[in-house]
């Protein structure tokens, strides 16, 4: 996977020749094909929407999957996809300057979405929720349209563990975004291959490449949300105790039915003892 020849994607023409980031680059692209093989991501011949927001993640991810294509280890056809919804000030002509440039199979999308959430979400709520739901509604029918079986997102480790704990702290429930799963149609999978690649390399990578990074000014220009709280509580945690992060991770994987309090996953009223005594 180092650039020791000529015979590299234009995606990593200007790579560092550290070694540190020659290892960082390992790492990713390694996480990267064991998200893909341990959650059966691979369909061959198979089309993929690679969606690509701008934002370091979904940089990350296009570089990594054309890496593995190049390298001959993913063997379906990439679709790169921006949707540009309607946002003042998005600079239009970054991402298909970018994608032309580097030679990659792109389509350009303009949906005005962003006039919608200004009109519906009342003063002082985050855009959060509505601007992902029109977003994925576009993202669905954009496959559809080009033939391709599965949406892939940017996002990764820390991504999924803000998630949970949002949805700990203040849905309720036990859920993140789950690596794989199939729209409500049921006609294209949702793919999120860096579930594993924590948001600290991706930022890292994106900057040793020198990818133009565009900022979500919708959501982003928000203080106070709750995915920022959460995050300011793990960077805590983290800062506290080094690797926390990945220890919380890691639980996701390794769930006990039986230790929790959910009759719908294990079966307590029913639950004997296989040698009772007699009494």
């Amino acid at each position: 996977m180092l650039d020791d020849h000529k015979d590299i994607h234009p995606l990593f023409a200007d790579a560092p020749s550290s070694t540190e980031f020659k290892k960082l680059r390992k790492r990713i692209v390694r996480q990267t094909r064991e998200a893909i093989e341990q959650f059966g991501m691979i369909e061959r011949g198979a089309k993929w929407l690679v969606c690509l927001s701008g934002g370091k993640d979904s940089y990350t991810l296009l570089a990594v999957l054309q890496e593995l294509k190049w390298r001959g280890l993913l063997p379906v056809e990439l679709l790169a996809c921006n949707l540009d919804q309607g946002q003042p000030n998005f600079p239009a002509t970054v991402l298909p300057e970018f994608l032309e440039k580097m030679g990659v199979d792109h389509r350009i999308e303009y949906e005005d979405t962003y006039s919608i959430v200004k009109e519906k979400v009342p003063a002082g709520r985050t855009y959060c929720a509505m601007c992902s739901r029109l977003r994925r509604g576009n993202l669905y029918r954009i496959a559809r349209e080009e033939g391709c079986s599965a949406v892939v997102l940017g996002h990764h480790r820390d991504d999924m563990l803000e998630t949970f704990m949002m949805n700990l702290f203040h849905g309720g429930r036990l859920a993140t975004m789950p690596p794989k799963l199939v729209n409500d149609e049921g006609d294209l999978f949702v793919y999120r291959p860096l579930a594993f690649v924590a948001e600290a390399d991706c930022e890292k990578f994106a900057r040793d490449l020198k990818y133009p990074i565009i900022p979500c000014d919708l959501c982003g220009s928000q203080d106070g949300l709750q995915r920022q709280q959460v995050k300011a509580m793990l960077d805590e945690w983290e800062a506290n105790s080094p690797g926390r992060r990945q220890v919380m991770f890691r639980s996701l994987m390794n769930a006990r039915p039986s230790h929790l309090l959910d009759p719908k996953l294990f079966d307590f009223a029913g639950l004997t003892r296989p040698n009772p005594k007699d009494t």
